[in-house]
């Protein structure tokens, strides 16, 4: 796949329009998810690309890549599952959490399972402390107050669903 081809390049367009001139660079996260939408991941490839167009360093680019957990640098599986692993979370079951979805994955945090349809990552504070543990759904759902039984219901009913 061409990295920018000319439907992603017209969406890049639309967001660089939306800020001045010399300051383009700032489409950097639009451009990064339009890219991703696409291909499911952002690669080094997909980095070069993009920094090119923008008119910034390939390092600019691959620190916000690497600093959002929204931005896939792998292809992930059809659910990612990011569990928030911050302090305040911790305190409140999250790492239980994260321990309970890798025995009943069977994969370990940062992995894939076998079918492809589970990718399960820790992430920072997702903002919702008082609900923890917490975690996120594809990068859109969030779950709040996940006991062992809510995992179990939310992972046997993505699999029936995927």
């Amino acid at each position: 796949m061409t990295v920018i081809n000319d439907s992603n390049r017209a969406r890049f367009d639309r967001e660089v329009a939306k800020y001045p001139a010399d300051q383009k660079q700032s489409a950097v996260m639009a451009c990064l998810a339009i890219v991703q939408q696409e291909q499911g991941f952002v690669n080094q490839d997909a980095e070069e690309a993009i920094a090119a167009y923008l008119g910034m360093p390939t390092i600019a680019v691959h620190e916000v890549t690497t600093f959002y957990n929204m931005y896939n640098q792998a292809p992930v599986g059809r659910y990612k599952l990011n569990v928030c692993t911050n302090l305040p979370c911790q305190l409140r079951d999250g790492a239980k959490a994260l321990h309970h979805l890798e025995k009943k994955l069977g994969i370990r945090m940062g992995e894939t399972t076998a079918d492809g349809l589970f990718t399960l990552q820790q992430s920072e504070c997702l903002g919702a402390c008082a609900d923890s543990p917490v975690m996120l759904v594809n990068d859109r759902t969030m779950c709040s107050f996940m006991s062992n039984d809510k995992l179990d219901q939310l992972v046997d009913g993505l699999k029936k669903a995927g």
